[in-house]
C-alpha cells in the first residue's frame, strides 16, 4: 500500500505520499480539477512499487488509501472513480492526532497533508471509508439536505418575525398560531402594524382565510377582527412605521422560503421515489415522502456499509454517548441530520403503528422519559429498516413487533 495525505482548499491541494513504513516518497501542492487530478494519477504511477508492475489498473488503484477531510464534491468523485481507497477524516479526529505529535501549537498546509497520510496509513481500520453509493442515492442526500436547511431557515425568519411582532404588535401573536401559514403572511402583508390591521375589512379577511383552505370562515374572521381592534399599547409612529418595514421584508422573505421548500419538496419526492428501496422506506410506519427521503439519503444504499443492525443504529446517531470520569457519568445525545430525522420518525410511527405505541407505552411506564423513550424507539426502528433492506421485504407489522426487546 501506500498512502496519501490531502489536505483540501478552495483553489489547491496539499498532497503528501507515504509508503508502507512511513517514508515520505512525494510532497506537492496541486491545483483543483482537472489538472490537479492528472498529475495526482501521475504522482501515484511514478511512486508505484516495482512489484505492483503485474497488477492490472484496478488491482493497482485499489491498493492506494487517501485521507482528506470531506466526502463530497467533484474531487473526491474523481478519487473514487480511480479506485482509490478514500477514508472522509473527521477534521476534529485530525487536530486531535496532531496534538498527539506535537504540543506547539504549529500548523500548516503541508504538514496537516503529513497528518492525514499518517492517520490513514497506521490507524485506517479505525475510520469509514467513503461509501459507495448509488449517484440515486447521492442525489436524494444532496435533495434532502438542501431541502432541510430551507426549512431550518424558514423557522429562523419565522422566529425573527415573532420578536419583531412582540415588541410592537403582539395582537398579531394571538391572531395567528403559525406565522408561516399562507393566512398569517398574506394579512400580515396587507397590514403589517396595529393601525392597519384594524382597519382590515371583514370581506378582505375572509377571502383571505378562503384562499388559504381555512375552516368555519365567518368565526375565524370575527375572531381576528375582534383582536385586532382591541385596545392596545402602541409604539411611536416613527418607530411603528420602521417596524412595519420590517415585518413586510420577513414576510417577503418567508413567503419565498415557502414557495422554495415546496418546490424543491416536489423534486425531492421525483427523485426518491424511482429509487429502488423507495418502497421499503415508505412502507415503514411514520414514514412519509419527505422523511423517508431523508433517512434514504443519509443512510445511502452501499449494501456493504453496514455490517449489521448495530452499525446502522450507529451511524444513526440513537446509540447514546456515554462520558465517565470517576463518580461522574453523562449520557449525551448526537446532534446529527439523521439523528434529527430519526427522532421525528419515532414520534410519527406511533400514529400509525400499534406495535411502535406500545413499545413507547412499555418504556414510559418503566419510569422512562419521553425523550429517552423515542430515542429507544427510533433505535428499535432503525434496526427494522436494516432487517427490511437486508431481507429486501416491505415492513411487516406483526413480524416486526413480535417480540418486544425494551432495550437501549
Amino acid at each position: 500500500m501506500i498512502w496519501i495525505g490531502d489536505d483540501w482548499a478552495e483553489d489547491h491541494h496539499d498532497i503528501e505520499i507515504l509508503d508502507e513504513d512511513g517514508r515520505r516518497l512525494a510532497r506537492a501542492r496541486l491545483p483543483e480539477g482537472l489538472e490537479g487530478i492528472t498529475r495526482l494519477h501521475t504522482l501515484v504511477a511514478e511512486h508505484m512499487p516495482d512489484s505492483w508492475s503485474d497488477l492490472d489498473p484496478v488491482q493497482a488503484s485499489g491498493r492506494v488509501g487517501i485521507g482528506i477531510e470531506t466526502d463530497r464534491g467533484t474531487w473526491v468523485q474523481a478519487l473514487l472513480a480511480a479506485g482509490y481507497q478514500v477514508y472522509a477524516i473527521n477534521p476534529m479526529s485530525s487536530a486531535r492526532y496532531r496534538e498527539r505529535h506535537s504540543t506547539s501549537g504549529a500548523k500548516s498546509d503541508a504538514g496537516d497533508a503529513h497528518v492525514l497520510a499518517e492517520i490513514v496509513r497506521l490507524d485506517h481500520d479505525h475510520h469509514r471509508q467513503v461509501a459507495g453509493d448509488s449517484p440515486a442515492a447521492e442525489a436524494v442526500k444532496l435533495l434532502a439536505r438542501a431541502h432541510q436547511s430551507l426549512v431550518w431557515d424558514r423557522t429562523r425568519q419565522v422566529l425573527r418575525l415573532r420578536s419583531v411582532l412582540r415588541e410592537f404588535f403582539p395582537a398579531a401573536l394571538q391572531a395567528f398560531d403559525d406565522l408561516a401559514a399562507g393566512d398569517a403572511l398574506e394579512l400580515l402583508d396587507r397590514a403589517p402594524d396595529p393601525n392597519q390591521a384594524a382597519r382590515l375589512a371583514r370581506l378582505t379577511v375572509v377571502a383571505v382565510l378562503r384562499r388559504a383552505g381555512r375552516r368555519n370562515l365567518d368565526g375565524r374572521a370575527t375572531t381576528i377582527q375582534q383582536i385586532f381592534k382591541t385596545q392596545q399599547l402602541r409604539q411611536p409612529r416613527p418607530a411603528q412605521t420602521a417596524y412595519a418595514a420590517i415585518v413586510s421584508s420577513q414576510v417577503q422573505l418567508i413567503n419565498v422560503l415557502n414557495i422554495e421548500i415546496n418546490e424543491l419538496g416536489r423534486v425531492m419526492a421525483d427523485h426518491s421515489g424511482r429509487h429502488r428501496d423507495a418502497e421499503r422506506y415508505l412502507s415503514l410506519p411514520g414514514l412519509g415522502v419527505v422523511l423517508g427521503a431523508r433517512i434514504l439519503g443519509e443512510f445511502g444504499d452501499d449494501p456493504d456499509r453496514y455490517a449489521d443492525a448495530k452499525a446502522r443504529r450507529n451511524y444513526a446517531g440513537t446509540s447514546p454517548i456515554t462520558r465517565a470520569s470517576g463518580r461522574r457519568r453523562v449520557v449525551l445525545a448526537r446532534n446529527r441530520r439523521l439523528a434529527d430525522a430519526v427522532h421525528q420518525w419515532a414520534f410519527c410511527a406511533m400514529r400509525g403503528s400499534p406495535g411502535a405505541r406500545a413499545y413507547y407505552q412499555a418504556l414510559r411506564s418503566r419510569g422512562i422519559g419521553h425523550q429517552a423513550a423515542l430515542r429507544q424507539l427510533g433505535n428499535r426502528l432503525v434496526g427494522i429498516l436494516h432487517g427490511c433492506l437486508k431481507a429486501k421485504t416491505a415492513y411487516d407489522e406483526a413480524t416486526a413487533w413480535a417480540h418486544l426487546q425494551l432495550t437501549a
